[in-house]
Parts: structure tokens; C-alpha cells; sequence
């Protein structure tokens, strides 16, 4: 029986009940997770019928499947959620980490409350607004709305300091009410900070009638130094509306999700809504997935929403998802409250919708231009090396040392013409007890597979090709390593002119491929053996740091940290060391010590 019959009658015998299942390939790992309403005929459907490219090629990874049987359709949805994020699945749709959505923290319980960016919310009673699109963004709020209001933005601790120093600049160029200078600003001053707040919130329109009918109050009671700092006040938070400062955040009562499927990369947008009006896009940009656009899109917002923390009343999609209902129970759930998931048909919030759609569209045309310069580049190196498919996972490895300790090497990565560091690893050399650039070599490709063999997860996916940094002899040193092994990767070296830029790539019997005809391909393999230069080199002064309080006195019998210390204080220096006398020496340590010491420089 072969591997898809194997496949075909293990998923007939599945029940027809919800949960989800894990894929894995031949090495255990879990490739790809995905929920079903009905088990057997969503995994079934993986080994039948017609597929596009993107499944057949998840198809052929597939070496065995798990499933897990849940009660319901949300559990199902909700167990998927999280082992998606616990596994990373290769073929899932996966958001970068490093979107982060901070929250601004403000004490209203402090006498002087103060802004802060964080994280995320803590059950500590303080205020949190947002979240907010990232960091930067949101400090540049904080200090324009402070500056609006004339609020301090010097990061002092007010109540500490009331009439222990002259204001600072800001309040002789008006940017600051200077409240450090008396205690009696007090209540003026939380009153500014609530008034941020409200901006922080999207009610500046209120904010903004508040300010005017203070401003006639005042003018009506002659009290004109009043009027003309509300009227000042009033000016700076019209032209804060007008700026649509604040980001996307706590504010925002509607989301509207577009979403494109390109070619090479896919786009999901977010426009942030307050009362119909639009102020804030989000993106992000990821390879096309294998999903239909309902399941791409449920997996998104599922994903986006669990990193972002916060959700609005309304959540409108550009596809109408078999799982709506199940994403209202599961946001609300998150939320604490009714939040809506629909997707419009009709009216304003279809066209807010096509909106989004065309959004998404613009950034994943723009995106794919770069990823089809990136597929032609890589298509004339598998037409240059006679390669057998596109080389798009490439490694790259090289060695760094200056003496016989502290030898490494690097693995660099690169996917689709871009550094994926994710998967980079680096070694130190065990075996080698000198300056050998082919037996390090031999050792690295060795550890390499052999973690590939034992089905260690961070080396569980081979390359199409191998770049090693050197000539003919260490890419044959790398591919009798390979063959040995029984694995089969194409070996090439990476070699360099009199000036140490790239020049060619050289098979391992000597045959060198010139770059130069191809600028793209030239500047693609320059990069690469530039990035995994600079990782080992890295790696290589990471570890001499760290033995940088090791001295040539610990390699001598006898001498401990105790007497190398001694000694570099009574001689200064390793060369002073040298050049003493055993009787010179003999004033710091015991004889036979010293002995050791002179015959070793010796």
C-alpha cells in the first residue's frame, strides 16, 4: 500500500464529527493545522479530487496526520487558534511577532497623572487607552497632545519636585504651564490630563463644545485673560481633529477587513472607523495561503485580534465566512460584551468594505513585483546550475577563527531572496584543534545533518542548495559529507576576488559559474555570503568577549585565576611575563610555578 492510499483509508475511518487535525511530515513535525465541521470529509478531501499547487505541494509533505475530537464547532475553532500559535505550522497563515500594539497608561488615582506607553493592560486600577499601531507613533501622540494642552512632557515626577526648580524651557516658549512651580495648578492640571484623555478616546468633538462655551462664559464675564487661553486651548485640539492624530485604538468602533489573493503574496488591510469617518489603515503582507479566501480570512482576524487585545462593536468582512456565527461567540467571549462579525452586501459599509479590498489589492501588487524579480532571479540560478527545481530555500555556511580556539561557523538562510533568521544557526567547532578550514567544514555539514536525521525540528527542513564560502575544495569537502549521509543537496562554493567580493560560484570539481552576466543574481549571492560572513564573524567576537578574561597564563599548569591575576599585576602585561627571569617570576608565585611559566614562553 502506498503513502496516499495509506492517507485515503486512514481519513475514511475518521468520524463525522467537529475537530481539528494536525498534518505532519515524514519527520513528525506538524506542517499544517486546520478545523473541521466534519472530520472525515474535510481530511478526506486532501487526498481526492483536483488541488491548485499550494495544496499538492502541502499534499506531498504529508507523511501522517492526528486529529483531536471536540464537542462543538467553536471548540473546534478555538483549539485550532491555539495550537496554530503554539506549533507555527510551516503552510499556515502566520502574522509576524513583532507587530506589536502598545497601550498608553495613565493613573488617574496619582495627584498628577502621567502618560506611559506599555505592553499591554495590568489589573492595577490605572486607565489604559488603545491599543495603538506601534510605539514610536504612539510617544509622538502623547507629546503632541501634550504639547496642545501644555502639559509637561519632561518625564518628571510632578508632586515631587513643586518648588524645587526654575520651569524649564518649555514654559518660557509656552509649551508648558510649568504646574512643578505650585501646588495650587493642581486641579487645573488634571483637568488638561482628562481633556487628553477624551482626545486618547475619539471625544474631541465634545471636548471641542466643552472648550467653546467655556470660552463665551468667560468672555461674558469679562474675564478675557480666561477667554483667550480657552480660546488658544480650543485651537490646538480643532487642529489636533483636523491632523487625525490619534491612531486607531480604543476609539475605533468599526473595523473593516479587505483582503487580496496574488499571486506570490497575499494582504489582509484593517480600516479603523470612529463614526463613519476613516483614520487608520493596518496591513500585512504573507505568502499566498492554501485556504479558500473564507478560511484565509477567518484564520486572519482570529490571529490579528488575539495579538491586537482590543476588538470593536462592529467587525465587517470582505467574504461572507461559514464560520460567522462562531467568530461572533468567540470575539465576544474575548471582549466581555456583543461584538458583531458580518459581511455586507450592500450600502456604505459594502463600499467601506471594497474600500479595503482595493487596499489590500495596491499592497500586494506592489509586493509581488519585488517577489517576481526575486522568482526570475532564482530562476536563472537553476537554469545556471542545471538545478533539478528553483533553488528558493538556499543555506550558507562559513567558518570564522583567528587561532586554534574559539572556532565557529555560521548557517545562514535565505528563502524566496530574502534572510529568513529565523532558521540561521551557528556552531562551534569540536573536533578541530587547529586553523582547518575543511575538517571545521566536514563538521558543520555533519552536525547539520545528523540533527536533520534525528528529526530535531529546527533542522527538519533541507535546502535546495548549499552555498559554501570558499572555493572547489571545501564544497567537495561539504558534498562527501552529504553523500556519505545518503542525502541529496546540490553543493556549490561561494568564491571571492583579490578584493573579497564575490566573484563566481564553483562546483565542487572546479567548474566556476560566472555571476557577472546577471546583476541581480551577482548581488543575491554577494549578499549571502556577505550575511553569513557578518553572522559567523559575529558569533566569532561574541565568544572571544566572553573569553576575553582568559589570558595564555591558563593554558599553564599550575596557574589558576588567582596567579595569572598576580601576575599581570606585578608585570603589567603578557610580554612583560615573558621576558622575566625565573627569579623574577619567583616573587609572585612559588618557584616550580615560575619554572612552568618560563619554559612555557620557551
Amino acid at each position: 500500500m502506498g503513502l496516499i492510499e495509506f492517507l485515503q483509508e486512514k481519513a475514511g475511518g475518521l468520524p463525522l464529527l467537529p475537530g481539528v487535525y494536525l498534518m505532519k511530515d515524514r519527520q513528525g513535525g506538524i506542517i499544517y493545522v486546520g478545523k473541521a465541521a466534519r472530520l472525515k470529509n474535510r481530511v478526506s478531501s486532501y487526498f481526492s479530487g483536483n488541488h491548485d499547487v499550494k495544496t499538492l505541494t502541502l499534499v506531498s509533505k504529508i507523511a501522517d496526520f492526528d486529529v483531536i475530537i471536540v464537542n462543538t464547532e467553536l471548540e473546534a475553532l478555538v483549539l485550532e487558534n491555539s495550537l496554530i500559535k503554539h506549533h507555527m505550522p510551516k503552510y499556515n497563515i502566520l502574522l509576524r511577532d513583532d507587530k506589536g500594539f502598545p497601550f498608553i497608561k495613565v493613573d488617574m488615582q496619582s495627584e498628577y497623572p502621567s502618560f506611559k506607553v506599555v505592553a499591554k493592560p495590568d489589573n492595577d486600577g490605572a486607565l489604559y487607552l488603545g491599543p495603538y499601531g506601534g510605539r514610536s507613533v504612539t510617544r509622538e501622540a502623547i507629546a503632541t497632545v501634550s504639547k496642545a494642552l501644555k502639559l509637561p512632557t519632561c518625564g518628571k515626577n510632578i508632586g515631587r519636585i513643586i518648588g524645587k526648580e526654575r520651569p524649564c524651557l518649555n514654559f518660557h516658549i509656552g509649551a508648558c504651564r510649568a504646574y512643578c512651580q505650585s501646588g495650587e495648578l493642581a486641579k487645573e492640571y488634571r483637568e488638561s490630563v482628562q481633556e487628553a484623555v477624551d482626545i486618547f478616546r475619539g471625544r474631541a468633538s465634545g471636548l471641542v463644545k466643552k472648550l467653546a462655551a467655556e470660552m463665551e462664559e468667560a468672555a461674558e464675564k469679562l474675564s478675557f485673560e480666561l477667554a483667550a487661553e480657552k480660546r488658544d486651548r480650543l485651537r490646538a485640539v480643532q487642529l489636533l481633529q483636523q491632523k487625525q492624530l490619534v491612531i486607531a485604538g480604543s476609539m475605533a468602533d468599526t473595523d473593516v477587513v479587505g483582503f487580496f489573493r496574488g499571486p506570490a503574496k497575499s494582504c489582509f488591510t484593517v480600516l479603523h472607523f470612529i463614526d463613519g469617518k476613516l483614520i487608520s489603515k493596518d496591513y500585512e503582507l504573507f505568502d499566498t495561503p492554501i485556504e479558500d479566501d473564507q478560511d484565509a480570512v477567518s484564520g486572519i482576524v482570529r490571529q490579528y485580534y488575539e495579538k491586537r487585545g482590543f476588538l470593536p462593536k462592529t467587525i465587517c468582512l470582505p467574504v461572507a465566512t461559514s464560520d460567522s456565527e462562531l467568530l461572533e461567540q468567540f470575539f465576544s467571549k474575548q471582549a466581555g460584551h456583543r461584538i458583531y462579525v458580518i459581511s455586507p452586501q450592500r450600502g456604505d459599509k459594502a463600499q467601506m468594505v471594497e474600500t479595503a479590498n482595493i487596499n489590500a489589492r495596491e499592497e500586494s501588487e506592489r509586493a509581488s513585483t519585488v517577489e517576481e524579480k526575486t522568482l526570475k532571479t532564482h530562476e536563472w540560478l537553476q537554469h545556471a546550475l542545471m538545478l533539478d527545481k528553483t533553488p528558493n530555500r538556499i543555506e550558507a555556511y562559513d567558518i570564522s577563527n583567528t587561532g586554534k580556539s574559539d572556532i565557529v561557523a555560521s548557517m545562514a538562510v535565505f528563502e524566496k531572496g530574502r534572510p529568513y533568521k529565523r532558521d540561521y544557526r551557528r556552531f562551534k567547532i569540536k573536533t578541530q584543534s587547529g586553523q582547518n578550514d575543511y575538517g571545521s567544514m566536514a563538521e558543520v555539514i555533519s552536525r547539520r545533518i545528523d540533527r536533520f536525521t534525528e528529526g530535531d525540528e529546527r533542522f527538519s527542513e533541507l535546502p535546495d542548495i548549499m552555498l559554501i564560502d570558499g572555493g572547489a575544495a571545501h564544497a567537495a569537502t561539504a558534498l562527501r559529507v552529504l553523500e556519505a549521509a545518503g542525502v541529496s543537496v546540490p553543493v556549490y562554493g561561494m568564491v571571492k576576488d583579490d578584493k573579497h567580493k564575490t566573484r563566481a560560484l564553483v562546483s565542487p570539481e572546479g567548474e566556476e559559474i560566472g555571476l557577472a552576466a546577471n546583476p541581480a543574481v551577482f548581488a543575491l549571492i554577494g549578499t549571502i555570503q556577505e550575511e553569513t560572513h557578518r553572522f559567523a564573524v559575529e558569533y566569532h567576537r561574541s565568544l572571544r568577549s566572553k573569553n576575553s578574561y582568559k589570558s595564555k597564563l591558563d593554558e599553564i599548569d599550575g596557574v589558576g585565576e588567582k596567579r595569572r591575576n598576580d601576575l599581570l599585576k606585578a608585570f603589567g602585561s603578557i610580554k612583560a611575563i615573558k621576558a622575566a627571569s625565573v627569579d623574577e617570576l619567583s616573587k609572585t608565585v612559588p618557584k616550580n610555578v615560575a619554572e612552568k611559566v618560563f619554559e612555557h614562553f620557551r
